[in-house]
């Protein structure tokens, strides 16, 4: 019952990411960029969502300005897990991510067995 809130702009990865997450019982819901992620964010209530997973490369607002506006966010739950999943996989890459404030970093094309085990790491049970 999880709830998990994907920012990605490709049709083809969200329906791969939410075909694979949702039939482990996740409950998934879309944002089209980063800017549509921080603004559905802000709209929901405190707790709402259990983590983000973040596309990197989006029109309008890349997920690492989005990831970084999350986390300025005047609001107990800003600290949420936020997951980057991104072909850019190098290890500069990786770090980039965590210097804006995501927790994780996944490589496309997703693999499920590894979207599960870094999912599990921050998901409550």
């Amino acid at each position: 019952g999880n709830k998990v809130l994907v920012a990605e702009d490709m049709d083809i990865n969200w329906e791969v990411a939410n075909e694979i997450l949702s039939a482990v019982g996740l409950k998934m819901e879309r944002a089209v960029d980063g800017k549509d992620c921080l603004e559905i964010f802000q709209k929901s209530r405190v707790g709402y969502y259990d983590a983000i997973l973040m596309d990197i490369r989006m029109p309008v607002m890349d997920g690492y300005e989005a990831a970084k506006a999350i986390r300025a966010l005047d609001r107990p739950d800003h600290d949420l897990p936020i997951i980057a999943v991104t072909a850019d996989a190098f290890d500069g890459d990786v770090q980039k991510c965590l210097e804006y404030g995501m927790n994780d970093h996944i490589a496309k094309p997703l693999d499920m067995n590894e979207c599960m085990r870094v999912l599990q790491n921050y998901l409550k049970k």
